[in-house]
């Protein structure tokens, strides 16, 4: 797996390539959907940040409903069929502890992938959703297989001037 090369994924943003790489991640409340093709060998990645797209601004893979379809999309037409496609998904902690956690962004996040592959007929095999901590992802494009570590918490303690 060391020899490919290695692309950073950030938030916003998918990654789909014919030539193999290690894609890597980091999640919290966003998720992360991993397509693989295990009869071409490829594989795609995208890491939203919202679930759904208001229809406002410019519908950017920053929701996961627009991440999705242009995943799905961008893999058929680099020859895949969906019935070789198989999904692992990631994310959707609940990882700053504020206000906010009132609008369940992590839960929706997660609700919005399992719905969405539903409906294409794409199969989860396997994921890692929900919690209070944070993952980190190396997405291997050439095989499918995923190596995940949780993240712990940390706690900042700023260094005050004397």
């Amino acid at each position: 797996m060391d020899e490919l090369p290695v692309h950073f994924l950030y938030p916003a943003a998918m990654w789909i390539e014919k030539q193999p790489h290690r894609v890597h991640t980091i999640l919290g409340s966003c998720v992360a959907v991993c397509l693989y093709d295990s009869v071409l060998k490829i594989g795609g990645i995208n890491h939203y940040m919202l679930p759904y797209w208001n229809g406002q601004g410019l519908a950017s893979p920053k929701y996961g409903n627009i991440a999705i379809e242009k995943l799905v999309e961008k893999m058929l037409f680099f020859g895949c069929k969906k019935e070789n496609l198989r999904a692992k998904v990631f994310g959707g902690g609940e990882v700053i502890e504020t206000t906010f956690n009132q609008f369940q962004i992590g839960e929706r996040n997660v609700k919005v992938a399992q719905e969405m592959l539903r409906e294409h007929g794409i199969t989860i095999a396997g994921s890692s959703l929900s919690g209070k901590l944070g993952r980190k992802l190396e997405f291997n494009t050439q095989t499918g297989e995923v190596r995940m570590k949780f993240i712990e918490k940390q706690i900042f303690n700023p260094i005050k001037p004397k």
